[in-house]
This record gives C-alpha cells, structure tokens and sequence, in this order.
C-alpha cells in the first residue's frame, strides 16, 4: 500500500526545486524592476524553511552535529566562491590585472589595511572585554568585499544604466582579488594570539616567530604559490582548449562548461595542498582568457550565468537556514543593543572613508558621487563567511596539551567570532540588498506626486453656466497659423453655448490669441507614410452645420504647446 515517504531527502529537494522554480516565475520582476538581489530573497527563504519557522529544512539533523555542520557550510562556501572566482578572471577584458595595477594596488593594498584596522577598531571599541588582536582577527573575516554580492551593482538592468564599464570591472577585479588576499590580515592576527596572546606561556617563540611564520607560512605557501600555481594551471588549461577546439576535439557543451570544471579541480588541488584556493581560482580564470578567446566566445551563452544564479540563490538559502539567529540576543560576548550599532558603524566607516580620500588615485572612479557608490557598496557575505570557519578551526587547535579544555585567553574568541561574522554578513546582504531599491523608489516618488499634481491641474475643464446651472462643455476647435505671409487665418467651430464664465460674469466667448495646432501621432504617421494624398483633412464644418454631438478633434491647447518648446499665450 502506497505510505508517504517524509525523509529528509525528499523534503530538501521538494523544497529547494520549488522555491527555485517559484524564484524563476517572478525573477525578472524583482531583479529587473524592483532591483531586488537574489541573495537578499534567498535569505528571506531560508529564514522561513528554517527550523525557527516552518521546520522544512533541518541542517543540524543532516549532518548529525553542529561540528559536521560547520564543516559543510565551509565546503559548501569554498564550492560557491570557487565557481564565483573563476567567473569573476574569466569576465574581465584581455590583460586586465597587468593593465590596471596601479589602482588595484591601491585598493588591494594601502586602502584594504585601512579597512582592516578601522574595522577592528571598531570592533575593539563597541564589544567589551574584547583584546585588541581578537578584534583584528574579526575585522580580517570582514575586510574582503564578496563578490557574490557584488554582482547587484556589476550585473542587471541598473548596472547597465547607472554604473560605468570601468567601474564595473575595477569592482569585479577588486572583490575577486581581495577575497583571497584576506589571508595575511587574518593570520598575523591568528599568530600573533598564538605566540603572544597568553604571554609565552603555552607556546614559545614569541612575536618573532609569529612574524616568521606569517612571512614563511601565509605569504611564501598560501599567498606566492596559490598565485603561481593559478596561473599555471590557467595558461595550460587555455593552451589545451585551443588546441583542442582548433582540431575539433571539444563539442560546444563541453566547451561551455570548461571553466567551471576547471573551478572545482583548483578549489580541490588546493585544498589538497593547503594553499589559497580562493585567490588561484581568481587568478587562474584571468589568465584563461588572458587573450579575450574564450571571454568573447561564451559572452552571449547562458550556461555559465545560470550555473552562478543557481550557486547564488542555493548558498544564500543555506546561510538563511544554519545562521544562528538566537546567538545574536542570547550570547556572553556582545549585548544585541552593542552588535546593532556595531554593524551600523562598520558598514559607514569600514570602507566609505577612505575611497573618498583617495578615489582621484583611481581612474575608474569619476567624480564624488561614484566614489561614494563605490565606497559604500563593498558587501559582506561568503568571504567573511569562509575566514569564519577558517579562525574557528584555528582557535580549536589553541588547547594545551591537546585537550579539550581551551587556552583562557581564547576561550570566548570562537563565539565572538560567530556572533559578529554572521550578523555582520546578515546586515550586510540585507542593507545591500535594499539600498538600490529604496534609493529608487526615494527619488522617484516625488516626482511621480509632482508629475500627478501638474497633470491634474492641466486636465481641468473650463466651468460654463446658464443661469445658475454650471455644466462641463468640452469645445472642440482647429487653429491653423500661415507663419509664409506672415498672417494669421483661423477657423472655429462651437458645439455648444454661447458664453462662458469668467471671474463670476457670464459674457461672449472671447477670441483666443492663435495657437499651433499640433497634430497628433497617427496623423504624423500618415504625412511621414505620404497617406494624406490619399485621405485629404476634411474642411471646417460651420457651426450651423455642425452636429452637437461631434468627433473630437485632437487641440493643442497653449499650455500643452509651451511643454514643445512653442511659445504661445495663456487662455
């Protein structure tokens, strides 16, 4: 007898192939019209398949514990940013990182540190009993900007129409190089804790061999050799491709589909290693199309922008699933009423500052305005979400002996970390996510009130009375202006009455000054076609011969012909 079979699996894929299939039916609508980012809908999503809503989706009981599930998150992250990264290489022109060095070492450089510092700043400030490298270790998972993201300011209608190319591309170039760069911030943090946050006592060596280890370590192994190894596999993946596309080796799916795959082996070859995964997937997907071959020939396939909203809406709908909402009030590192002005303050001063002190050092950027755009659209989201689990997996190791009691002084540096990472990427998607349409509808409305208030006024109709009954005429008339002789002919036809009202008095109807009579679009359609020849404009009736209920004839009264650029009196 046929039961109904609720395991987990067949709820999770119910429930993620209909709300995929529920996004797609209205996608349009909300990105393109209401400038809605998937990201913040999916999130919304989650929330509500949780279990602190419905229940549908249940990640702790998949992977079994809270330790599995941290770890799956981090996989799923590396996945998605991966994927993201290399898409990211592969978008931009022919070149594009040796050609535009100069701003990229700025903004990868002196203005990333500036972030670093004035986020733990921040951090060290507003959260009490915080040390100060705990504070810098938070601000580091925060200081890279996402480039999942950052696809609602690169990609779609309001890209197109309000953010330049080059803007465009610096972003893209700046959110995927310095995902990967937020390694060394982290790590000299994390060292630095390690050899130097108890005073010695667990481990020895001190800050010259926390240094050491950061130079040796984090920019020799993880930094040089992510960098050198992207490049290689990239450059031979597009020399392999060549070959085999010239001698017809490749089909066209798999020809689409090469990068991607090219994606999951640098994301798996490098973890194997240990080294940065994150920025070889970046640099190997710039040098892939170091030449602009495979950019301009996929720019007009679909596959790839498909496989990235997919990614997009699936990551973000997990996040809005396993993010620990309770921790955020019920906590015993930061009060919910220190954490919301924390996020605030780090979405204003982490980056905004310092774009707008040295935005005329970046050729991109034209002009006050796109370097205030540009400075406050730097997001937080899977970057910070992966140096999350990153610093948790190295805070774990910090036990003396081996065991599982931690180190005091790192033993609440794991929940800061968690509680602050995840609200700050929560108010991150979430502002982001609704500053584009809320800035729309903020500068649209009034002009729409005011657009309906001067229609209103200039519909109004002229009020005629006979005695004391007041009754809405509309008076059908033609105007024609000889402007060759320099005199004016008009004709005139009354439907109905013989005076009007004016200020209180009933009199004759007064001449009008001349006008321009505009024709409507159908009859500058029929002059453009040469279809008046054949349909000559019938003459003026008189207005004996007139039938009172006559077709109107389209008027262009003297306020309508003021708004062409026709000057003509007021009636």
């Amino acid at each position: 007898m046929p039961t109904l079979d609720t395991s987990n699996f067949n709820i999770v894929v119910s429930v993620l192939g209909g709300w995929i299939s529920l996004f797609g039916l209205v996608s349009y609508l909300l990105k393109e019209n209401f400038y809605l980012s998937e990201a913040l809908i999916s999130l919304l999503a989650g929330i509500a398949f949780s279990p602190h809503a419905l229940g549908w989706v249940r990640p702790v009981e998949y992977a079994g514990s809270v330790e599995n599930l941290n770890s799956v998150t981090l996989y799923f992250t590396r996945l998605v940013l991966g994927v993201q990264l290399v898409l990211a290489g592969v978008q931009l022109p022919s070149r594009y990182l040796r050609k535009e060095w100069k701003p990229l070492a700025l903004l990868l450089g002196p203005i990333m540190t500036a972030m670093w510092l004035a986020t733990g700043l921040l951090v060290w400030a507003l959260v009490p009993h915080l040390p100060f490298l705990h504070a810098l270790a938070i601000g580091a998972c925060v200081t890279p900007t996402d480039p999942v993201l950052s696809n609602v300011i690169v990609k779609g209608k309001f890209a197109d129409h309000n953010v330049p190319k080059d803007l465009q591309k610096i972003i893209i170039a700046e959110s995927g190089a310095n995902d990967g760069l937020g390694y060394p911030f982290l790590f000299l943090a994390l060292y630095l804790i390690k050899y130097v946050g108890d005073g010695g006592v667990s481990e020895s060596g001190g800050g010259g061999l926390a240094i050491g280890l950061w130079f040796g370590e984090t920019w020799g192994y993880t930094i040089i050799l992510s960098i050198i190894y992207g490049a290689l596999v990239g450059w031979l993946a597009k020399e392999l491709l060549h070959y085999c596309e010239e001698h017809k080796f490749v089909d066209r799916e798999s020809f689409l589909v090469f990068a991607l795959s090219l994606a999951l082996f640098i994301t798996g070859t490098c973890g194997m290693i240990g080294s940065d995964d994150i920025l070889a997937c970046f640099i190997a997907g710039n040098v892939f199309t170091w030449d602009d071959w495979f950019r301009l020939e996929t720019l007009d396939d679909s596959l790839q922008p498909t496989i990235d909203m997919l990614l997009n809406v699936v990551i973000f709908m997990w996040y809005g699933a396993v993010c620990p909402w309770q921790d955020f009030v019920s906590n015993s590192v930061v009060p919910i009423y220190r954490l919301i002005p924390l996020g605030i303050l780090i979405l204003l001063f982490r980056r905004l500052p310092f774009i707008l002190a040295l935005w005329k050092k970046i050729p991109q950027i034209d002009g006050v305005r796109q370097a205030t755009f540009m400075g406050f659209f730097g997001p937080i989201g899977c970057s910070a979400i992966f140096y999350l689990y990153i610093t948790a997996e190295f805070v774990r190791k910090l036990n003396p002996g081996g065991g599982d009691v931690p180190r005091g002084d790192v033993a609440n540096l794991e929940e800061a970390v968690n509680v602050i990472v995840w609200f700050m990427v929560i108010v991150s998607v979430v502002v982001h996510g609704l500053s584009i349409p809320l800035g729309k509808l903020g500068f649209q409305l009034p002009r729409t009130f005011s657009r309906t208030l001067s229609t209103s006024t200039s519909m109004e109709r002229t009020s005629f009375q006979m005695g004391n009954f007041i009754t809405d005429v509309r008076l059908p008339r033609s105007r024609s202006r000889n402007r060759t002789g320099g005199n004016n002919s008009e004709s005139r036809s009354n439907s109905t009455g013989h005076g009007f009202k004016t200020g209180g008095t009933a009199g004759a109807p007064q001449e009008r000054p001349p006008s321009v009579h505009m024709p409507n679009q159908s009859q500058t359609n029929q002059a453009e076609n040469g279809l008046d020849r054949a349909n000559p404009p019938a003459e003026t009736e008189s207005p004996l011969t007139q039938s009172p209920t006559g077709p109107h004839r389209t008027v262009r009264f003297p306020d309508e012909a003021r708004g062409h650029g026709i000057q003509s009196s007021s009636l």
